[in-house]
């Protein structure tokens, strides 16, 4: 099977999400006192916005790679449920819910305050306990009838009492009667309890807690996952943060994965993705291995983005474009890590129904300089999420010359991708980027202040949808023309 054949192969899985389904809320808003009436700070709030959690957001993990989820679970007769099923509703088609509703339990909700980035107090609203037998006996024949054609089952456990004893028993027992993969997301202290599992994928803390060893080094994380495969005969995943991800079998070698070297700025579901990942892969034929090594460049993703996230082939396709790359030349394939001007309309879409502002700017960007760095990082605080759109290389030419790009397309959209608060790359043929501004109205266009703003192109029409215009502060003296003349004189002499 070809290397890139696994995009497909993600997008084509069916699968079946059973577990503790919540509501994230994120209000993010400016800290510029303290109280008056106790030391703590006061936040003056900008923006609110709402967000599948829990197994929703393995869910929406697996929809947004293009695979389909059945998703089961409880929410509560209440402004959370109705808010769930909303979202559910508005901006997932790939997401089928069964979501039985249990009037004594109010729907899991954690509502997350934030100052800029950084999370200042988490309140959930929440109750643990099992659900009464009338609604367990709707989610198993839920989940028997959504087994029927499907590829992998996930157990997403968040300990709020959606998978009891009994639930659990019997939905392993109904997943090996189908021959479907049962991957467990844990939160039990006893991993015996998910005996029938095929996959269980802890972080350190869990299974540290879980077996009561401990799993910093390499040796020590062999010894608590051999104990853990002894409690429920399931091969284990074990994601360690900084250190990456390790998969241990029985009579096996472990796989140890070095994490995605990326500036972390939220781990809040990092989790979900990654199990989302590996039932899509699984379910859609792929090996551990290789579904192990998507999963961990999944996770590298997710982790830099703000609030329970989710990431897509083409993003994951991008951030592992070096080794994709070369299994693509070698099928007689052409590769590009920028997205399509399609892609990009539709992953625009996704980030509107999430309440996200969108950025964008452009330019050639052929050789990064400082005030390159500078520009995306003043456009980057400006949006929930910045697009940044390239030239392409017939383009620099007709705009720079012959010589001109000195990196072609796909170089300088990695390069572009790899900075710290770009989350799209998109490259445009003509002269000048109206056309995709027009298809991916963005909130804020930015350009450089040498610009005046009624000569920034667009950006009549982004005002026009009620958005504005930064002009981004340069840095004296950085210019890649100046720098590509100076690189030619040296090598000249």
């Amino acid at each position: 099977m070809p290397e890139t054949d696994w995009i497909d192969r993600l997008k084509g899985a069916r699968i079946v999400v059973l577990g503790d389904v919540m509501l994230d809320h994120h209000v993010r808003g400016a800290v510029r006192r303290v109280s008056d009436e106790a030391p703590v700070p006061v936040l003056q709030v900008q923006s609110e916005r709402w967000t599948l959690g829990g197994a929703a957001n393995v869910a929406a993990n697996a929809a947004a790679l293009g695979a389909s989820a059945r998703l089961i679970g409880v929410i509560g007769p209440d402004a959370a449920g109705e808010q769930l099923m909303k979202l559910l509703d508005e901006s997932h088609a790939r997401i089928t819910p069964r979501l039985a509703v249990d009037r004594d339990r109010p729907t899991t909700l954690k509502t997350r305050y934030l100052g800029g980035q950084q999370q200042m107090v988490r309140v959930d609203r929440e109750r643990i306990a099992p659900c009464p037998p009338a609604i367990e006996a709707q989610i198993l024949d839920d989940l028997e009838e959504a087994l029927a054609d499907c590829g992998a089952l996930v157990l997403s456990d968040y300990g709020k009492g959606v998978l009891s004893d009994a639930v659990l028993a019997q939905a392993f027992a109904l997943a090996k009667a189908r021959g479907v993969p049962a991957i467990v997301d844990p939160k039990r202290m006893k991993f015996a309890d998910y005996r029938g599992a095929a996959l269980i994928t802890p972080n350190r803390r869990e299974l540290s807690e879980a077996v009561r060893l401990p799993c910093e080094s390499d040796a020590e994380a062999q010894a608590a996952a051999d104990e853990a495969i002894a409690q429920s005969g399931a091969a284990i995943l074990l994601t360690r943060s900084e250190k990456g991800m390790s998969l241990f079998r029985a009579n096996a070698a472990p796989i140890h994965l070095q994490a995605e070297a990326r500036e972390v700025f939220d781990v809040s579901g990092a989790g979900d993705t990654v199990v989302s990942v590996i039932a899509a892969g699984l379910g859609g034929g792929l090996s551990i291995e290789r579904t192990m090594r998507i999963a961990n460049t999944a996770a590298g993703i997710v982790v830099a983005k703000v609030g329970t996230a989710t990431t897509t082939v083409e993003e994951i396709a991008a951030a592992m474009s070096g080794p994709e790359r070369r299994a693509a030349l070698a099928q007689g394939q052409a590769y590009a890590p920028a997205m399509t001007v399609a892609e990009a309309v539709k992953r625009r879409a996704d980030w509107t129904a999430q309440g996200l502002t969108v950025g964008f700017t452009n330019g050639c960007f052929d050789l990064l300089h400082p005030g390159h760095v500078s520009l995306l990082a003043q456009a980057a605080a400006a949006c929930d999420r910045l697009i940044v759109a390239l030239n392409s290389d017939a383009s620099v030419r007709r705009l720079k010359g012959p010589t001109r790009p000195i990196q072609d397309l796909e170089a300088r959209a990695r390069v572009i991708g790899a900075i710290r608060g770009v989350d799209l790359v998109v490259a445009f043929e003509e002269d000048t980027p109206l056309a995709l501004i027009e298809a991916l109205t963005p909130d804020v266009l930015i350009k450089g202040a040498d610009y005046a703003e009624s000569e920034v192109v667009g950006g009549d029409i982004v005002k026009a949808r009620g958005g504005r215009v930064l002009l981004a502060v340069l840095t004296p003296g950085q210019s890649t023309t100046a720098i590509a003349r100076k690189a030619g004189s040296e090598s000249a002499d």
